[in-house]
């Protein structure tokens, strides 16, 4: 941990758990992890033939390819001026058609495939798809499609403010995960861990789904304050390098509060899985955190 920061971190490696922290039961939110659990259940969709990952989706001009990995061409509703001053305030979410309304309203940023923007509102639509598809909420394709088979019990969708009582961090009890609208998962870090660690061992897609959903798209060198030096964006993942720790495919997480990084590191012998959190806004200070116990004999 830093002198004034508590980082939870928790360490896999092939041989088991190497976490001092192994049993700790802090729950925290996930952030946009949640975005890898998405894309992990779009992709067991479309390994079973319910969806397809390349044809455009009805009534749009993009593919959920282009949604999973930032490619559809639509503005993010972070940037709505009006968003951030409600969060602040401790509003209560506005209605889902309210939000997709505004956030389109900014326009679209380029034709799909020809560029990449970071879209919380493409994993808005990416949710609203699964459930309709699948006739079921997310939180039971979650359940069905990636705890039962892992038998992680700590993991939940946070939906309510009591929800997020539970949290680890005294400032959750100030927010509402409404305002997260693709959805924010809450759980262990060992959970984190576990659940990362279950799709690159092959516990939940194929061999040729995870193939697909590892494919990477380029987005450039190192970032100040972060570990990276080489960076990317596959389906749902961050992908890319970090120094002598090699490859780092993953997901970072940010709220009004908390930071989290949970990332796979398949060029260590043996490879390791590390999910750490903390407090704060900067997600660097996590990724750092989880290159560093990636590193730790």
């Amino acid at each position: 941990m830093t002198p004034d920061r508590p980082i939870f971190t928790h360490r896999l490696s092939a041989s088991g758990s190497d976490s001092p922290r192994a049993d700790a039961g802090e729950i925290f939110p996930y952030w946009s992890f949640t975005k890898t659990v998405i894309a992990i259940c779009a992709l067991r969709m479309v390994q079973d033939g319910r969806l397809d990952l390349d044809a455009p989706l009805a009534g749009f001009d993009f593919s959920l390819r282009h949604l999973l990995d930032h490619t559809a061409g639509l503005p993010d509703y972070f940037t709505l001026p009006a968003y951030g001053a409600a969060v602040a305030q401790n509003e209560e979410p506005w209605s889902a058609e309210a939000l997709r309304a505004a956030t389109l309203a900014q326009g679209r940023l380029f034709a799909p495939g020809t560029g990449w923007s970071y879209s919380n509102l493409g994993y808005m639509v990416t949710r609203d798809l699964l459930e309709e598809v699948a006739g079921r909420s997310f939180s039971d394709l979650l359940q069905q499609m990636i705890c039962a088979p892992l038998e992680l019990r700590s993991i939940t969708l946070a939906q309510t403010r009591r929800d997020f009582e539970s949290l680890h961090w005294a400032a959750a009890k100030r927010y509402h995960p409404g305002w997260v609208y693709h959805g924010c998962l809450k759980g262990t870090a060992a959970d984190a861990a576990r659940l990362l660690q279950g799709l690159f061992e092959g516990a939940l897609l194929d061999a040729e789904m995870l193939r697909e959903m590892r494919k990477s798209h380029p987005l450039g060198g190192a970032i100040e304050g972060r570990p990276w030096t080489e960076c990317g964006y596959a389906l749902g993942l961050m992908s890319g390098r970090a120094g002598e720790a090699g490859r780092m495919i993953g997901h970072s997480g940010a709220g009004p509060f908390s930071v989290n990084a949970v990332y796979h590191f398949p060029d260590l012998s043996p490879p390791v899985t590390v999910a750490s959190f903390t407090d704060g806004t900067l997600e660097g200070v996590a990724e750092h955190a989880a290159v560093a116990a990636a590193l730790s004999a």
